[in-house]
């Protein structure tokens, strides 16, 4: 591969393989990360939603310093009384629903199918991120071979000019051959300047993606291997398995769970209050104690509410409507990106054969060229030419070396199945099914799993 011939960097540093790389973004990558973290965040909707099966208890109290003058006429003498007291008042309400037309029951699944839906949104963005590692980690390769290749044209334009200005000096060429030998290196070291920006670009995104600098970059294969073996096999895996099709169809489980939450404002309401209240100092009177505990049923009946309940149950309806249609749309956008990928492979693979053969056949027409103008056969500028030539074909196998890779990178994620274990990158995969255990019947404390 012309690939392997360009290694960016040098020195001691320890070589950076496309495997290392990419485990870096797995680890590191902030992208990947924060959606981890907005699924640990999406786990604690279960736990809210089973808060509705649970009692609920509320304490209140109060102090109040309060004094009486009490006047009156008993029979024949009259009474003025002052009473200073302090009423203390402390109230224990606890109620448990009984039956809340399935409401919290809907709530629940509707948690777990968010918290799924979650799930494939951060395998999305794993996929995501691999795939931007991997293209950033190839062009950063092409675009070192790139100025490679550009800076040993300047090497060899410089060459020419000077070889025409001697044959210039005896009168072998003319003047205009020495300005078309000119022009072909003023053009060659715009090229480079080009190539550096490029590759600066290029650095860039790797930093973005993987975390660090590019240094001693080896040589990346295609992961054909792990495809599989026909572009039917491909679409049916990728409408299966891709995480964009997964979650669209659990976007359809929530708004299915949306319909019967909206319509339990329907059902009645059924439920147990129990209360204790102790007075002390009741109604200003010093000693004077109240003691008292109730419990009993509470059976609230929605009748009209305003159309509201109705309102809204029809805004569920439509919401599921639109996640159903959606679940069509993404698999249309799924088959579609397959088909794409698995194309730009093809032509990749067919790339490089043809432009193998261009390089070689280039090499012996320059060859050729520039033993015909030794003898006066060829012009200067039929050298240049195919100097160029054989530079752009160069190039372009470089590209479809560098396409190669990207694609197949491209057609794994497109099937779905782009992640650190396809990959085998020996690291420690994150398991978001671990926090989501943790939490699901945590009712209590306010720290998270980690110690925040």
């Amino acid at each position: 591969m012309a690939l392997a011939a360009f290694v960016f960097g040098s020195g001691p540093v320890s070589a950076e393989t496309m495997s290392s790389a990419l485990s870096r973004a797995y680890a590191n990558n902030p992208d990947l990360n924060q959606q981890r973290a907005a699924v640990r965040a999406t786990d604690e909707g279960v736990p809210q939603a089973k808060a509705g099966w649970m009692p609920k208890v509320n304490a209140q109290g109060t102090l109040n310093y309060q004094v009486s003058n009490i006047q009156g006429l008993f029979g024949l003498t009259s009474s003025n009384q002052k009473l200073a007291a302090l009423p203390v008042t402390g109230q224990a309400q606890v109620s448990e629903t009984l039956f809340d037309g399935l409401k919290t029951e809907n709530q629940v699944n509707s948690a777990e199918s968010t918290v799924l839906m979650a799930r494939e949104q951060l395998r999305q963005t794993e996929l995501s991120t691999l795939y931007s590692g991997a293209q950033s980690y190839m062009d950063v390769l092409r675009d070192t071979a790139v100025l490679g290749l550009r800076r040993n044209n300047v090497k060899v334009l410089q060459v020419q000019l000077q070889q025409t200005r001697d044959r210039f000096q005896v009168g072998e060429v003319t003047r205009t051959d020495v300005a078309q030998a000119e022009s072909s290196l003023a053009s060659g070291e715009a090229d480079v300047a080009v190539a550096e920006s490029t590759l600066q670009g290029s650095i860039a995104n790797f930093r973005r993606y993987i975390g660090i600098q590019p240094a001693r970059l080896q040589p990346a294969r295609p992961i054909e291997k792990l495809l599989p073996p026909t572009l039917a096999d491909a679409v049916t895996v990728g409408l299966a398995e891709h995480p964009a099709v997964l979650g669209a169809l659990h976007q359809v489980d929530v708004g299915e769970d949306g319909v019967k939450i909206a319509e339990a404002a329907l059902s009645p309401q059924l439920g147990l209050v129990g209360m204790v209240q102790n007075s002390t100092d009741t109604s200003g009177y010093p000693g004077y104690n109240v003691f008292s505990a109730a419990i009993g049923g509470q059976l609230t009946v929605p009748i009209y509410q305003g159309g509201q309940e109705y309102a809204a149950i029809r805004q569920a309806k439509e919401k599921l409507n639109q996640a159903q249609i959606a679940v069509a749309s993404v698999r249309d956008q799924t088959r579609a990106g397959v088909v794409t990928a698995w194309g730009q492979l093809q032509a990749a693979r067919a790339a490089i054969v043809s432009f193998t053969a261009a390089v070689k056949a280039a090499e012996i027409a320059l060859n050729g060229v520039r033993e015909e103008a030794k003898v006066g056969q060829r012009t200067t500028l039929d050298v240049l030419n195919a100097e160029q030539t054989l530079l752009n074909t160069r190039v372009q196998l470089v590209q479809a070396q560098h396409d190669r890779v990207v694609a197949s990178y491209a057609v794994m994620g497109s099937i779905g199945r782009l992640s650190a274990q396809s990959l085998g990158l020996g690291v420690v995969e994150y398991d978001p099914r671990q926090h989501y255990q943790q939490t699901k019947n945590r009712f209590f404390g306010i720290d998270t799993p980690d110690g925040r």
